[in-house]
């Protein structure tokens, strides 16, 4: 039997079926990412009428290279079409939109597990904890569906705490079974462990990453120039700025599109198939 996953569409944002929650809930300050500040719950002033950004096709020129990496993984359109039926924050009370934004945040986090979970169980080399994925999944695809009453009280903290139980134990099986480098011999057990490296500007061109875990390690502004993160553990990794020129990611796992978007990369950088190439990557010159 094909295994119980989330449907990928429901998991990728779809602004159309959204109120435009995340111009107007969260918070953002002027930096090298936003051209202004902007406290949570105040509309972006680049949002139109029509929940549509009036800057779209122009956010990197103008400042807003943000907007540009960022991801709800569905939770946009879950939150309008189904927590609150369609009902918009603009024709409602402020009670109802100070809930919108509230729960917003929750089920974006919740939605990113899904992602997760979905992915992990299409890995052949997690089938041992597949059932508990399978039941990991369930419940937090129920999470999401609860009132926003009860969305806004749960601790969304607690519950991701407990998936990452079960995502762990995926990447260790995962990466059990990773070649040791760029001759193709199979490493004995998982890869290095860069869980959480301070790798910020780090030089690694070339470098052999397969199978390595770099479970939230900061590769901001890193030259990763040809490396090879074959079957990497990319969960959480920091990938601002850092130059994935000609590298190979291919079977890298829980590698999501906002983490790509905020790199840089060529037309030569091998992607595994969960994601696309961002229309701002160039060819390698």
């Amino acid at each position: 039997m094909p295994e119980q996953t989330a449907d990928p569409s429901d998991l990728r944002g779809a602004c159309a079926q959204c109120f435009g929650l995340c111009c107007v809930a969260l918070p953002f300050a002027a930096s090298a990412d936003f051209a202004l500040d902007k406290p949570a719950g105040k509309p972006c002033p680049n949002l139109q009428g029509d929940h549509r950004c009036g800057i779209h096709a122009d956010l990197r020129k103008k400042g807003f290279t943000g907007c540009t990496v960022y991801d709800c993984f569905g939770a946009g359109q879950k939150v309008s079409q189904v927590t609150f039926g369609g009902q918009d924050w603009r024709t409602g009370s402020k009670e109802r939109a100070r809930q919108m934004f509230d729960v917003f945040p929750v089920v974006r986090q919740l939605h990113e597990l899904l992602w997760y979970l979905t992915e992990a169980l299409g890995l052949p080399a997690a089938r041992p904890v597949h059932p508990e994925l399978r039941r990991a999944l369930a419940e937090t695809e129920r999470l999401t569906r609860q009132t926003p009453q009860e969305l806004a009280a749960l601790d969304v903290a607690a519950h991701r705490q407990q998936v990452n139980v079960l995502l762990l134990r995926t990447s260790e099986l995962a990466r059990s079974g990773a070649a040791g480098g760029k001759g193709g011999k199979k490493g004995k057990g998982k890869g290095k462990d860069r869980r959480g490296a301070d790798l910020i500007g780090a030089r690694l061109r070339g470098a052999d990453l397969r199978g390595a875990s770099l479970r939230g390690a900061y590769l901001i502004a890193a030259d990763l120039t040809g490396a090879d993160l074959r079957d990497a553990d990319m969960i959480g990794a920091d990938l601002r700025d850092a130059d994935l020129t000609d590298a190979d990611l291919t079977g890298a796992f829980f590698l999501t599109q906002p983490q790509l978007n905020a790199a840089r990369g060529s037309t030569g950088t091998r992607l595994p198939e969960s994601v696309t190439r961002p229309t701002h990557w160039t060819a390698a010159g």
